[in-house]
Parts: structure tokens; sequence; C-alpha cells
């Protein structure tokens, strides 16, 4: 279990929390709990009430939903030190997705009562988490307009390159997929088999080499450009 010292510091830097007061996130930190999920573990069910919101320590979680037909559709996937759950604790409503854990995941979930009451006698408090919850939404326009926007080729070099801005051009980088393939190919709004065709797209032409869930970016800067 991850040491309970640790978490105001996971609080600290998180959008939603960054800008308050040591004593504000030493507050929240107590009000908290951890929750230790198996690979395949539901967290939560669409429909279940929302009494708070979570936070990934370790591991990863998948939030999907079912159609009727039964194709699932993978909204967002969950990595260390992300959020989730906010905006439907606000809204008091229950979830509208389902939570699943791709790997064994340690989440730390933050009570409504313990934010509702930090709100209710702080005005400044509540400013802040509005600041944070507007970063988290520019987050989420900036995808759903990459899915609406950019071509199928486009989002799977998107996705390969995120969080790789700093990265020196002309290095070698190993990244790994998060997930398996057709949950990423959900996320990103494609078929597996085009997921697949356009790793190999990208190999052929000497951008990559992927090799199982690990993958070698040989030249960011021309990955970049690519077009298909």
């Amino acid at each position: 279990m991850t040491n309970p010292v640790k978490i105001p510091a996971l609080l600290a830097h998180l959008p939603l929390f960054c800008e308050l007061s040591a004593d504000e996130i030493g507050r929240i930190a107590r009000g908290s709990r951890e929750q230790q999920l198996a690979r395949g573990d539901m967290l939560f069910r669409r429909g279940d009430p929302c009494n708070g919101f979570y936070v990934v320590i370790h591991g990863r979680i998948k939030l999907a939903l079912t159609s009727p037909q039964g194709i699932e559709k993978v909204v967002e996937l969950i990595g260390p030190g992300q959020s989730f759950g906010e905006a439907v604790m606000f809204m008091d409503k229950p979830y509208p997705v389902f939570a699943q854990a791709l790997t064994d995941t340690l989440v730390l979930h933050i009570g409504k009562q313990v934010i509702a009451g930090e709100i209710d006698s702080d005005p400044v408090f509540c400013r802040k988490m509005l600041a944070g919850l507007s970063i988290r939404l520019h987050r989420l326009i900036q995808t759903v307009e990459s899915i609406s926007l950019r071509s199928p080729a486009q989002r799977v070099i998107d996705y390969l390159l995120q969080g790789l801005d700093e990265i020196k051009e002309g290095l070698d980088v190993q990244v790994s997929l998060t997930a398996n393939k057709n949950v990423i190919a959900s996320n990103l709004n494609v078929t597996p088999e085009t997921f697949s065709r356009i790793l190999r797209n990208l190999s052929d032409a000497g951008l990559i080499k992927v090799d199982g869930k690990d993958v070698c970016i040989s030249d960011i800067a021309r990955l970049r450009a690519y077009e298909e």
C-alpha cells in the first residue's frame, strides 16, 4: 500500500487542487481512503450513486459504457496522478459510465462530504475548485476535438506522442501501450484492425518499432509530421 504521507503531495499535483493551500490539502487527505483493485475489478457501474471522486495512485482505470447492442465504448483511460468523477459528484447524479481496473490498481477515494465542507466554509476554495474543473474541461474538449477533426492516423500518433513534448529531437524514445489494442482503439474511436494497420504503416515507414506493448519512436519530428 502507498504510504499515506505521500497522499498530500499527490493531491497537490492534481489540476483540481494545484491552487490550494497546504492546510486545505491536508484536510482533504485526511478525508480520503485508499482502495485496492485487482485487474478486471469494477470500481463502480453505470447508474451507481456518486459519493465522491477518485485519483489513481498506481495502475490504470478504464471508463466506458456499453451500447444496447453490447458494444463497449471506451470513454477515457485514467493513469497515475489523474482524477475522475469530479463533475458527476457536483451534479449529484449517478455515474454515466462504468470504471474497471485494467491492471492491479490503487485508487484514492475523496468523499463528497469533505469537498462540500470545504466549499461551505471557504468561498475562495470554491473558486479554486472551479478553476481546477475548468482545466479538466479544457482537456476533455481537446480530446473531443482530436476525435472529431483529426484522421485516424493522427489520433494514433497523438496517442503515441502524449507527454513527449519536452523530449529532444533525434533521440530514440521508448513508450508503452497503456492497455490492450482493443481498448486503445475504442478510446481513439477507431477499429482494432485500423489501429493495428496504422501501427504497421508507421513501422513500415521507419518511424516506430513495435515489440508487443513496447513502441520505440525513432524520429519524433517525422512521426509528428506523418500523414497517411
